[in-house]
């Protein structure tokens, strides 16, 4: 099935901390005169995050994973070299394994002032960085039925993405504790399943014109439509610690929306299952990782990750091929055969320590292993 005639634009947003070159510990606060140099990016656009210690980055709009690729390792090159000169480094994960998140601040802006004060110790909480997907769909129905279908494969993608092992010091057994800490926060998870753009819309108002949100990028959901752009974005990944597992989950969620469009010309769509069962799924990629299967719900059985990513470049491989992404996309296979980034952490870990490190110097070692990984091949 060859049919691609959507743009299927892709852009990446990622998060970073910002940690002491010689402590490795999250800086209290990035100064002014760093905040300049790195508001000027040489493509995209950079902004301080939530919380004083991260930094956030976004792609200009890409017309494929090549270009994608390109802006992605020029952004992070850029914003390392610019923290360098104030004896910093950026990691890029989930969790910083040793940040405590009651010695944090958050960004001192109306925005994020009034976020504060809404949620209070749920988002003071907030010590966790992520990396948001979008491809353009210019259809506003198309948006919500491709919505609905692709909700289905966003275990598979925090799967592969695993970075947040470690939180306040402790390793938590999970590959992925990003989302337990996000989760606490309203309107976020899974989304509902809505019939079109008008449905959508008419649940979003009623929070609107009650007071109780000010609009649609107050819904933190896994995938979402865009409120800014005409794009369909996946918010349920894990930072990746190797760019180029950042450009494969990309290309990956790129391939299986073009996927689920080609298919729907052809009056074709993915079957619609319920939030519960995805969110088992969703548990066990966040549990997990790559180790153990996922539910396959037309089976009724439990599948391996090598099988499933198998049949999932299988589902794409056309509309991945006609992009122009296919070497991407198959390197998902590459991450389930060498684990993710919470993986090599952890082997950062038990290296240091069986080395005669104290469970500290094993968590220093853990965070400069980040380092150097996250501007590897830059």
């Amino acid at each position: 099935m060859r049919s691609v005639t959507q743009p299927f634009t892709i852009g990446v947003e990622e998060e970073y901390f910002v940690v002491d070159r010689d402590s490795l510990d999250l800086v209290p606060d990035l100064p002014d005169s760093l905040l300049e140099a790195l508001a000027h990016p040489p493509v995209g656009a950079t902004s301080p995050e939530f919380i004083r210690s991260q930094i956030e980055i976004a792609t200009p709009v890409s017309a494929n994973t090549s270009e994608l690729a390109d802006h992605l390792r020029v952004l992070r090159a850029f914003v390392s070299e610019t923290v360098t000169e104030h004896n910093m480094a950026i990691i890029a994960a989930s969790t910083h394994p040793s940040a405590v998140w009651g010695a944090q601040k958050h960004v001192n802006k109306v925005r994020y002032n009034l976020l504060a004060e809404a949620l209070q110790g749920v988002v003071r909480r907030l010590l966790i960085c992520g990396m948001h997907v979008h491809v353009g769909l210019d259809d506003e129905d198309l948006r919500i039925d491709i919505m609905n279908q692709v909700t289905y494969f966003l275990p598979h993608l925090l799967a592969l993405s695993g970075s947040s092992p470690y939180w306040h010091g402790e390793d938590t057994g999970l590959k992925s504790y990003r989302p337990a800490v996000f989760r606490a926060l309203p309107r976020t998870g899974l989304p509902d399943v809505f019939t079109s753009w008008a449905d959508y819309r008419r649940h979003v108002d009623v929070l609107v014109e009650t007071g109780v949100i000010e609009d649609a990028t107050k819904l933190w959901w896994d995938v979402r439509p865009s409120s800014r752009y005409p794009t369909l974005e996946m918010r349920s990944a894990d930072m990746c610690t190797r760019v180029e597992d950042a450009i494969a989950i990309a290309a990956m969620y790129q391939s299986l929306v073009a996927a689920l469009t080609d298919r729907r010309k052809h009056n074709q769509k993915w079957r619609i299952y319920s939030r519960m069962l995805i969110s088992e799924n969703l548990w066990r990629a966040q549990r997990y990782g790559v180790d153990e299967p996922l539910i396959d719900f037309g089976r009724s059985e439990l599948v391996a990750m090598d099988q499933l990513m198998d049949e999932l470049i299988d589902f794409v491989h056309d509309q991945a091929e006609e992009l122009g992404c296919l070497d991407d996309v198959l390197r998902v296979k590459d991450i389930v055969a060498s684990g993710t980034s919470a993986d090599r952490q952890r082997g950062a870990y038990d290296s240091a320590v069986s080395n005669g490190a104290d469970h500290a110097q094993g968590l220093r070692a853990v965070v400069a292993h980040l380092v150097e990984e996250t501007v590897e091949g830059l």
